[in-house]
């Protein structure tokens, strides 16, 4: 099967991705020093809000957490109803729950983030290429334990064939017609909530558009 990159079957939509989120768990986000965790936090839940908002299969998936602690609570607050799967293996794509799982959605567009880039988001990604998935990964919502490996590690899994993208690309793609004004509002709401200077942006904007409504 060919990875289409180009041209609109190349993009994302509601109905052909799932989603899979890996290790955002506090022993990993100790380790990051490439990004602010903070930040990364902010986008990965940010990431959770915009699937559930868009009906977008997601994973959680944690490893050892009796050693490396719960799935940050910010995120899994997104997925109530989900008891995430809890690994051995470094590699998500080797445990089998997690292959099935992905099987079972019946798409073939993986979206992956995790802690950290350069193993646990590049081990899965590689893998499940192999697999014959169009595999794309959120770079903004993972991280490294230095800012060489979280490059080397998106450069590899280039190299391999996903697909990078920032949050807020995978925000938009979802979003992608501005006349669907359910989801618009959606959107618009997330980027509120965790759009850093767009939603201020944003926040002015309406304010100024409630303004014309009300003189």
């Amino acid at each position: 099967m060919t990875f289409k990159k180009t041209g609109l079957d190349s993009m994302l939509t509601p109905d052909n991705c799932a989603l899979i989120l890996i290790d955002h768990q506090p022993f990993q986000a100790n380790g990051l020093k490439n990004t602010d965790v903070n930040l990364m936090l902010n986008n990965v839940v940010a990431l959770g809000k915009t699937a559930k908002a868009f009906n977008v299969p997601t994973l959680l998936t944690s490893v050892l957490k009796d050693r490396g602690g719960d799935i940050f609570k910010s995120l899994t607050d997104v997925f109530p109803e989900q008891v995430p799967i809890d690994r051995t293996f470094i590699n998500t794509w080797e445990d089998s729950r997690c292959v099935d799982w992905a099987r079972k959605t019946g798409r073939r567009k993986l979206v992956f983030a995790a802690l950290w880039t350069e193993v646990c988001l590049a081990f899965p990604v590689i893998h499940a290429l192999e697999d014959d998935y169009d595999v794309y990964f959120i770079t903004d919502a993972s991280g490294g334990t230095s800012i060489e490996a979280h490059e080397m590690g998106i450069q590899r899994m280039i190299q391999a064939g996903a697909v990078p993208l920032t949050t807020i690309v995978f925000l938009s793609e979802l979003q992608r017609d501005w006349a669907r004004e359910a989801d618009a509002a959606k959107t618009a709401d997330i980027i509120l909530q965790h759009g850093g200077a767009t939603a201020t942006g944003l926040a002015w904007e309406l304010q100024l558009l409630n303004a014309s409504k009300t003189a």
